[in-house]
């Protein structure tokens, strides 16, 4: 998109953004310009976007300004870069060279060509530089025997190695429905692995780890504490599953560790786009990628887990204290909720003029500019608005580091979209009693659950064999949740 001409340009491009609206409609709305300034305006939609469709925003200029909702919110032209509907393994390079294109870029404003029809509300669209995420294509030689420690392993290991798994990735949308879809004809077609009830607990034992591992950091890889954090959230999905079946936590009858396990609105992984950037649905127990990475570290990762999730998910209460030694048994039996506090949503009580836009306009005279899912520092109140530089935060391992940047000198930020409030729920690193020692170089939000349950230290005692899952095997003891862990806090009670 080559966008109109105007002033020096001084001001960075739009970004790629992406349709994401979390956990939402599969499909978003647009409209066209003229059902929305025309005489006759309607809220018809003109068609719609899927989730996870990227595309380059513009603005659209109507009699000298841009076009907005009445509280200031632009609709905003569009370019698609990928259409989820339509993509292919090639979409991985098209997304990447189209976010390299527009980082660097520098423009006079943001205005929209001519011949731009169409618009969407700004609101949905988010700049996220995860590019589509496609498996290597399968190997065509013939399925080998499924290795495996377990009955249940063997099972999960041919599942991957299947046709019906390969089937699931090669379109980029509706991954989670195809899964499912997917173990439903494994299990029917192969009787020749065990008897139906084996085969669905070896499914739900694939949906138990695919969720332990992506909830998890992926970078703690085999370490002892990324192996706990892996058991924990197992241990969460045994509890949702057998322990305490709600329907709001995506347990359909007692012992449904698969609705447990992938139901988005509990983890979050599961949601439509998410899907669509990770291998979360894919088939990574394949034996032609074990030398490929990141496979071969996502089969040690499995391998290292299995045995324990296995005890967890169909073992006995003194299964769970041996796994989880020191820890009493009966806040075991409470855990079923946890958040990873870095991931939690940022706050800046010490900042009181930062405000967080969703989406908004910048005026310099006759020139526009669009800024969506921006943090700014206001300044002072000018006749069109208020003078602002970019907030950034770059997260580093002791704390938060703030750099304001003044990348839209003489832009005024549209006065409607300014609202100071106080951060609600915004704790020092996210840890409800604090941790004095630690200081307060980082602020997160908590989860507006944690108040109904009680924050527990977990013990472990796995095999670490390191990040990488390279170095030699050693059993060590790891706590998670300990009152200054700044990673994982699992909670117990939460109704």
């Amino acid at each position: 998109m080559v966008l109109a001409g105007g002033s020096l340009a001084q001001i960075p491009a739009t970004p790629v953004l992406t349709v994401y609206q979390f956990n939402g409609p599969p499909e978003v709305p647009y409209q066209t310009i003229e059902s929305l300034t025309g005489p006759q305006t309607s809220a018809q939609p003109a068609g719609t976007l899927m989730q996870g469709t990227s595309l380059i925003p513009c603005l659209v200029i109507r009699e000298g300004v841009p076009l907005t909702d009445p509280a200031g919110m632009p609709y905003v032209g569009f370019e698609i870069v990928v259409d989820p509907r339509t993509a292919t393994p090639d979409s991985t390079q098209t997304f990447k060279q189209a976010v390299a294109a527009r980082q660097g870029l520098r423009v006079p404003n943001h205005h929209c060509p001519p011949g731009i029809s169409q618009v969407i509300g700004v609101r949905r669209l988010y700049a996220l530089d995860k590019a589509p995420f496609f498996e290597p294509p399968r190997s065509v030689a013939a399925p080998r025997e499924p290795g495996g420690i377990s009955a249940l392993d063997r099972i999960v290991r041919a599942f991957h190695d299947s046709e019906d798994c390969a089937v699931v990735n090669r379109r980029l949308w509706g991954r989670r429905q195809s899964l499912e879809q997917a173990w439903e004809s494994f299990i029917a077609s192969r009787s020749d692995l065990g008897p139906p009830e084996m085969l669905k607990r070896a499914r739900d034992l694939d949906y138990a780890l695919r969720t332990a591992l992506y909830e998890g950091h992926l970078g703690r890889g085999c370490s002892a504490y990324g192996a706990c954090e892996r058991n924990i959230v197992v241990l969460s999905i045994r509890n949702r599953a057998f322990g305490q079946c709600q329907q709001a936590q995506g347990c359909r009858f007692p012992g449904d560790i698969q609705g447990v396990a992938s139901t988005p609105a509990q983890y979050n992984i599961w949601d439509e786009y998410l899907t669509q950037i990770s291998g979360l649905t894919a088939c990574y127990l394949r034996p032609d990628l074990a030398d490929r990475e990141p496979y071969g570290k996502l089969q040690a990762m499995y391998v290292q887990s299995l045995p324990d999730a296995e005890r967890i998910l169909y073992g006995s209460e003194t299964d769970l204290m041996a796994i989880f030694p020191d820890t009493p048994l009966s806040d075991l039996l409470a855990t079923r909720h946890y958040y990873h506090a870095p991931a939690m949503g940022q706050c800046f009580p010490n900042h009181p003029r930062v405000v967080y836009l969703s989406g908004a306009v910048a005026q310099r005279g006759d020139d526009f500019a669009l800024l969506a899912n921006t943090r700014i520092a206001v300044a002072e109140h000018l006749k069109t608005g208020y003078a602002f530089r970019v907030f950034r935060v770059h997260a580093e391992p002791d704390g938060d580091r703030v750099e304001l940047q003044d990348l839209y000198p003489g832009f005024a930020i549209d006065a409607r979209k300014v609202k100071f409030n106080k951060p609600a729920n915004c704790l020092a690193y996210g840890i409800p009693s604090g941790c004095p020692a630690l200081g307060t170089g980082r602020y997160r939000r908590v989860p507006s659950w944690l108040a109904q349950g009680r924050p527990v230290e977990i013990h472990c005692r796995p095999v670490d064999r390191g990040p990488a899952c390279t170095e030699s095997a050693v059993r060590r003891p790891v706590s998670v949740g300990g009152s200054c862990d700044t990673e994982m806090r699992p909670t117990a009670g939460v109704p």
